[in-house]
């Protein structure tokens, strides 16, 4: 796999795939014309928050992981977080984000930046995080960084999915996404993703409406304007983030490398 210095993983909260072919998402555009995409990657069931997000970080379902909820509660058997194992292995960590309850993603000390603003209700919440971001992250020059943009979900909620006023919160979204992009250095890594998707006003189960979503990966050494072939699953998330980054990911998780991102999936290091 290439090596990476910096990752920036951006997540929107709610984000369906067909949303991306409906809302005007230019920067999210550009990433998957210059890197590699695709618009049917899978969560886990239950299609919630919480649960979404611990499997993200942790690279393990459900009913592993043990948090079926919005509501942590500390595992019998712990999986080491993304988070985590980065902290271990020196490389910097930080968590940008503007719902609460992401704040059990990782183990007290394992991160070295946590920047939490209470406004993922508030219509422009993600453009108020978004600027925190990239005044924090324009001077990134290696490790990880995590960006969560809430309120696509809130309006999902509030409005319904694929609404005109749910659109609009997306291309908002974008609208942040590309504030960072603007302030990353070129040689930044970044990954644009979700946790689930919706139907009506709820998410949560089965439908393909709720657990579809989109994966789009761009930077130094990622393939341009491909369409990834194998199926790609919310757990495969940490161990392709740490091989990137040069890290052994945890024997612990379920997910796999996804290793066609880089061309002819060759396991070689980018200088």
């Amino acid at each position: 796999m290439i090596r990476a210095d910096a990752l920036v993983l951006f997540v929107i909260d709610g984000l369906r795939p067909d949303a991306l072919r409906q809302a005007p998402t230019p920067h999210l555009d550009r990433l998957a014309a210059h890197g590699c995409y695709t618009y049917t990657a899978r969560t886990v069931m239950p299609s919630v928050t919480l649960p979404c997000h611990t499997s993200m970080f942790r690279g393990v379902r459900p009913e592993r992981h043990g948090i079926t909820t919005n509501v942590w509660i500390p595992p019998a058997r712990p999986v080491p977080s993304l988070l985590d194992l980065l902290h271990r292995a020196k490389k910097p960590t930080t968590a940008i984000y503007n719902w609460e309850q992401l704040r059990d993603l990782a183990d007290p000390g394992s991160l070295d930046q946590c920047y939490f603003l209470n406004n993922c209700y508030e219509p422009g919440g993600d453009l108020e995080l978004a600027e925190l971001a990239a005044g924090v992250l324009g001077s990134m020059e290696a490790g990880f960084a995590f960006v969560y943009l809430g309120y696509v979900d809130t309006v999902g909620h509030s409005q319904g999915w694929m609404s005109d006023p749910y659109l609009e919160a997306v291309t908002q979204a974008d609208q942040a996404i590309g504030m960072i992009l603007a302030e990353l250095p070129s040689q930044t890594v970044c990954i644009a993703t979700s946790d689930h998707g919706g139907h009506a006003q709820t998410h949560g189960t089965e439908m393909p409406e709720d657990m579809t979503i989109p994966w789009l990966i761009s930077g130094p050494g990622i393939r341009r304007g491909y369409q990834l072939q194998d199926q790609v699953e919310i757990i495969d998330n940490p161990p392709t983030i740490a091989a990137l980054l040069g890290v052994e990911p945890a024997p612990e998780w379920a997910g796999k490398v996804i290793a066609e991102v880089v061309a002819g999936e060759e396991m070689v290091e980018h200088t």
